[in-house]
């Protein structure tokens, strides 16, 4: 359903957005109670409503769909294809399943025409029952990496099982890993044009048994070895288009050949028909350029010397020995290789299922953005999202892939994506980082690529996936580690720019539990670094208008380790103020202001109107938590020491000693607690507070505060304020001042 990344004629890199009828699958997808209700028995499979009736396309695509929008596709989910009469499937492609041999059972049931199945762990040996009584519908088999159904589950047993395949009617069959029993029988399998036997392990099967396949026009051998004894019996196979002999690593002798050039001269003298070629990892190219004079002419792999005038479609060379790719004359129209960005391109799109190469080649396209430049952005974005996607539980490609995206999303052709292609991108990252949660390398390159998007724009889409990784990385990762700083950096700027119902969110999720045992370690320790400052400053954020995240704040113990961070490390402007930020958002919870009413937390804010770290703000937030606590009139202020004429003395004191013109570092998205202690006409000096703060917010960023001040109403209630008999002179002056400035402001 996802679109392949595209460069458009407006020059915007980008895939097709989703059609009306994907945006009808992914929401079924979301709300399966539309077409199905769970079963009330303990397993809670899904059962199809009465009077639904769902055909074969609408099944292949829904079956389609919820893998690649929720992945988790399991017995419960299948369940509901149970009844034949109702649903009807013909392609079932599995990928990263927790399916089990009951679920295949039912899918199977429905007379397939494809079957693929990948890395589905949970799919056993026993499923081979099901090949045998529903095999004879299948056109096409693909069973994987992570697919036990023809091979012991135990990777150490390579003791092939004894299975013969009752698929009379197979076009296509791929078999990934499977030791092969030497009394294996193609035979029967008269319709076969294509079979790929990746990794497989020959034992005593011989190849002569592919003889029998008439019609069989590829033939992939990929890490098949050895095979220099079964040579003679691929070149009876004349219809061959496509042989692939590759290997993915040179290594203990694999891919060498005694006789190089006579060997590939020999296959392309029987195999006139063969368009496509792939021999990377191996000796076959020869061992250098042909000499001159030599009877090798145009062409400087000698095997090849036949096909000089009539080049092959594609040639592998890909980690070739002697660096055939390198070289000049190759009669090939496509190279997979890693001489230059077009052939390490070429070898991507033609590995794609094959992991352990796919993630060297992405290692090669890595390094290639990292030194030098790549032109072809939107082919290479396409190649590494497709090969994290189709992979996600191969970690090394993960990782290599998330590495490669961090340098693409970071060049100058970021701007240039569209939404959907920025959403592909940021889906993918997470998909990888929740798989491979525990470790610290895809969780750096995922974190680091996420910072170069706009947040929280961006990840709004999937932002409960995304602060879930991050709070993983902020808890259960390395104290003061790299990761850890770049989480907790990318939490706090998420918690900073989003609304109520996010904040609540971040609360539930237990951000403030997780900061707070931040800062308790640091505590401990007496250690002091950018992480506990950023741990109140993620606190001062999530509190922000949200009365439960101040309460949970306080029931974690907050008001202790502000004591003992206020004592440990006074001298800390940034910390100081990002503490009394978030204390002044406590204070305007009226219902938590009582548990700020002690002598000791009173005198310590009182304490805090004379300082003079961080410019104003420690000594301005001081001032507007007190000028909160005292809103609530005399019979709420229950201690005797300090007195309240006195603390409301001092806070005046302070006011008064404040630059109006103060630059300040704070971001206020409502006036409505401000404007709130401007009707407290019983408390004058609360109102000193609150309209000295309006009068400088808005003479310093009258942009944006001029107009949150009139869409408040603020403008009315300072009005009402200067005509009220209780508020003294000054504070009517400074509420003037305010007027006057929203007053000329455009």
């Amino acid at each position: 359903m996802s679109g392949k990344v595209r460069l458009k004629p407006n020059g915007v890199l980008d895939e097709d957005p989703m059609t009306l009828q994907d945006i009808a699958y992914k929401y079924i997808c979301n709300n399966l109670d539309v077409i199905s209700y769970e079963d009330e028995s303990l397993d809670r499979s899904r059962i199809l409503r009465d009077g639904i009736v769902l055909p074969n396309d609408i099944c292949d695509r829904l079956l389609e769909a919820y893998q690649q929008f929720y992945r988790h596709l399991d017995d419960r989910f299948v369940t509901l294809f149970r009844d034949k009469h109702r649903t009807s499937l013909k392609v079932v492609h599995l990928r990263n399943s927790t399916l089990t041999n009951s679920g295949l059972a039912i899918l199977m049931r429905h007379e397939l025409y494809s079957l693929s199945i990948w890395y589905c762990d949970r799919i056993t040996e026993w499923s081979q029952e099901l090949l045998a009584h529903h095999g004879e519908s299948l056109r096409s088999l693909e069973l994987g990496i992570g697919s036990h159904m023809l091979q012991n589950r135990d990777p150490n047993d390579k003791e092939p099982v004894d299975f013969q395949l009752n698929c009379p009617n197979l076009r296509r069959l791929v078999l990934n890993g499977v030791p092969l029993h030497h009394q294996l029988q193609f035979a029967h399998l008269d319709d076969l044009i294509h079979l790929d036997l990746t990794s497989c392990v020959l034992g005593n099967f011989s190849l002569s048994a592919l003889t029998s396949l008439p019609k069989l026009h590829t033939l992939i051998l990929f890490n098949v070895w050895p095979i220099e004894n079964g040579l003679h019996a691929i070149c009876a196979l004349k219809q061959l288009r496509t042989l692939d002999i590759s290997i993915s690593s040179s290594g203990n002798g694999h891919g060498t050949y005694d006789f190089p050039d006579e060997t590939l001269e020999m296959l392309m003298d029987n195999l006139r028909e063969l368009t496509h070629l792939d021999i990377s990892g191996t000796n076959l190219a020869g061992n250098g350029v042909a000499t001159k004079g030599s009877c090798y002419k145009n062409t400087d792999i000698p095997g090849l010397v036949s096909r000089t005038q009539r080049p092959l479609q594609f040639l592998g060379l890909y980690h070739t020995a002697h660096w055939a790719c390198k070289r000049h004359d190759i009669p090939a129209i496509e190279i997979a290789g890693d001489a230059n960005e077009q052939q390490i391109l070429t070898a991507a799109r033609y590995y794609y299922d094959r992991p352990v190469l796919l993630t060297r080649v992405l290692n090669d396209l890595y390094h290639l953005f990292r030194f030098e430049n790549c032109k072809d952005i939107h082919t290479a974005l396409d190649v590494v999202l497709t090969a994290m996607d189709r992979h996600l539980k191969f970690k090394h490609m993960q990782i290599s892939g998330s590495a490669t995206l961090f340098y693409i999303v970071k060049g100058r052709d970021r701007a240039k994506f569209g939404t959907p292609l920025r959403n592909h991108i940021i889906r993918t990252l997470l998909n990888g980082m929740e798989v491979h949660i525990t470790d610290d390398t895809m969780l750096r390159n995922g974190y680091l690529t996420l910072t170069q998007f706009q947040m929280p724009t961006d990840v709004l889409f999937e932002y409960e996936r995304l602060i879930s990784v991050l709070l993983h990385g902020v808890s259960k990762t390395e104290q003061e580690g790299f990761v850890q700083r770049i989480a907790i950096y990318l939490l706090n700027t998420l918690a900073c720019q989003v609304d109520g119902k996010q904040k609540l969110f971040l609360g539930e999720l237990g951000v403030v539990s997780t900061m707070l045992s931040l800062i308790k370690d640091r505590l401990t320790r007496s250690v002091f670094d950018d992480v506990m400052e950023v741990a109140w400053s993620t606190m001062w954020n999530v509190t922000d208008e949200t009365a439960i995240n101040c309460k949970r704040f306080l029931d974690g113990r907050g008001m202790e380790y502000f004591l003992r961070c206020l004592n440990t490390f006074r001298e800390r402007d940034e910390l100081l103020r990002n503490m009394m930020g978030l204390l002044g958002n406590v204070a305007e919870v009226k219902w938590l202001r009582p548990k700020l009413m002690t002598q000791k937390f009173i005198e310590v804010f009182a304490e805090l109107l004379s300082s003079e770290s961080d410019g104003i703000e420690v000594s301005y937030n001081a001032a507007g938590v007190l000028a909160h606590i005292a809103s609530d009139g005399p019979v709420a202020w229950t201690i005797r020491e300090p007195s309240r004429e006195k603390v409301l003395t001092s806070m005046v004191e302070a006011i008064r000693r404040w630059d109006i013109k103060s630059e300040r570092n704070i971001n206020y998205r409502s006036f409505e607690p401000i404007l709130g202690l401007v009707r407290c006409y019983e408390t004058p000096q609360c109102q000193h507070w609150a309209v000295w703060a309006l009068a400088n917010l808005t003479q310093v960023y009258p942009d944006k505060y001029c107009l949150l001040v009139e869409q408040e109403n603020g403008i009315q209630i300072l009005k009402e304020l200067i005509t009220h008999p209780s508020p003294y002179e000054e504070i009517k002056e400074i509420a003037r001042m305010v007027i006057a400035r929203c007053s000329s402001w455009p």
